[in-house]
């Protein structure tokens, strides 16, 4: 039978060097990669992380949102929480983990191993945030704030997706030029009745109309979105 690694098994300096955190109480560490699957006790969900995951999401949020403040001056309210939603999704958070090689450390239940959850991203990003708690409960937001910053700075630079929609995209821009509000058209319609294929213009006054499709008329209207603003070397991203 193949021996079962645990958390002090694992070589923790390892894991505070990718951090670039030294814990000073090293339980901490410790208790933020301990699955309830893996707690014991008669609280188990107390000698778990998820205490820590709780404290650790307001400690990121914080941390975030002065990163964001600091960086873009000019910014306002609006743009500012879409970057802040875009960088503490779940999904980023999960990122960062695998990045930080989290899944290594995890203290899990054989059960929980077993099913493949050290490669959960619901897991990793549970654990990122309380890692990120127990470095503020260890060292204070200063400290907590700096590894946030070496994680999620470049994510926030080089966001993986836009930041607005191009129906709103196209709109600003339409606003921003002195024209009407864009409109959008339907020119065709394909397919079974219970699957249909929607075409789309989206019309700027004075332009040329750019078309898209999707299976709904809201997702035909992005894509026609897209393709106008692609078309004014507007929309970059692919």
């Amino acid at each position: 039978m193949a021996r079962v690694v645990r958390i002090r098994d694992l070589d923790l300096g390892e894991l505070e060097r990718t951090l670039g955190v030294t814990f000073a109480d090293r339980a901490l560490l410790e208790l933020a990669l301990t699955h309830v699957s893996a707690a014991k006790g008669d609280h188990v969900r107390l000698h778990s992380y998820q205490r820590l995951e709780f404290l650790g999401d307001r400690v990121l949020g914080l941390a975030v949102s002065s990163m964001l403040f600091r960086t873009f001056p000019e910014a306002e309210e609006g743009e500012l929480s879409r970057r802040l939603a875009e960088l503490v999704r779940r999904e980023s958070c999960a990122e960062v983990a695998a990045d930080w090689n989290l899944g290594k450390f995890l203290r899990l239940g054989s059960g929980e191993a077993q099913s493949g959850g050290r490669k959960k991203d619901a897991i990793l990003a549970d654990i990122c945030e309380a890692i990120i708690g127990a470095v503020f409960l260890d060292a204070g937001f200063a400290a907590a704030g700096a590894c946030v910053e070496r994680a999620w700075r470049e994510r926030m630079l080089k966001p993986h997706r836009p930041l607005r929609d191009a129906k709103t995209v196209l709109q600003e821009w339409a606003q921003a030029r002195g024209l009407p509000t864009p409109i959008y058209r339907e020119i065709g319609r394909s397919g079974p009745d219970h699957a249909p294929d929607f075409a789309i213009a989206a019309e700027v006054q004075g332009l040329e109309p750019a078309s898209g499709s999707g299976r709904s008329k809201r997702l035909a209207e992005q894509a026609a979105a897209v393709a106008f603003l692609k078309r004014e070397a507007v929309w970059t991203e692919e």
